[in-house]
């Protein structure tokens, strides 16, 4: 049976839909707290897939968050192999960083909530992306920080506000800045879970809620059709 590791930040930023898609796909999911993973376990590490997912922090934060180092020199590791790996957010993030590129506080604030992506310059590199492009599919936004785009790296898509939303290295490593993988129900735990930064970026919450009542259901399908196209080119033999 195939493995696969989500490595986490905080407990509600978790695969969501795209653990079905593995399932369906007959891989083992485990999961990894970051935050209280001992550093000796990063280095044992060796799934089949890699999954970094989101969190409050910044990957630039490693002296306060001596995990992140670990972290990095894991994704360093596999992205010099060019073994399946994801990363989404913060995860994305890391990514840049450990093929390195600068990662930093976006110049243009926070983009949360939902709305449309546009193509990159090498989106065909990704053919999988094209169920998120659709015209008049919106998806969930939620960053602070932003990376320039890693030496090598094809970029995938951008958004008016942030231009590096998505990157690849070849069929097997991607990296997304924006959250393919939410559904509305648990977008619940997100609203307290973020409810500091949400009042201080002044997000009203009631608003982004019912957005996402509007918006996750036709995400969700997409992502359905997304993750199964990735998948299956970045695990073919």
């Amino acid at each position: 049976m195939r493995r696969a590791l989500a490595i986490t930040h905080v407990p509600f930023e978790d695969p969501g839909s795209l653990s079905q898609a593995l399932q369906e796909r007959g891989f083992a999911l485990q999961l990894l707290d970051a935050c209280t993973a001992p550093a000796e376990a990063f280095g044992d590490l060796n799934p089949d897939l890699l999954v970094v997912m989101g969190g409050p922090i910044g990957a630039y934060e490693t002296e306060v968050y001596p995990f992140l180092v670990e972290e990095i020199a894991l994704l360093r590791r596999r992205l010099q192999a060019r073994a399946p790996t994801l990363g989404i957010c913060l995860g994305a993030q890391l990514m840049a960083a450990a093929l390195g590129a600068a990662v930093y506080p976006g110049g243009n604030g926070k983009e949360i909530g939902w709305g449309p992506l546009s193509a990159g310059r090498d989106v065909a590199a990704c053919p999988a992306l094209a169920e998120l492009l659709a015209p008049g599919l919106n998806v969930l936004h939620w960053h602070g920080d932003t990376f320039d785009l890693p030496a090598g790296a094809s970029h995938l898509a951008a958004t008016s506000q942030y231009p590096h939303q998505a990157f690849a290295l070849g069929a097997q490593v991607l990296a997304l800045q924006f959250h393919p993988e939410v559904t509305a129900a648990a977008l619940e735990n997100w609203y307290v879970g973020h409810a500091c930064e949400l009042g201080g970026a002044r997000v009203n919450v009631p608003q982004l809620r019912a957005q996402s009542a509007r918006h996750a259901p036709p995400l969700q399908s997409a992502a359905r059709r997304f993750w199964s196209r990735w998948l299956d080119r970045a695990m073919a033999p």
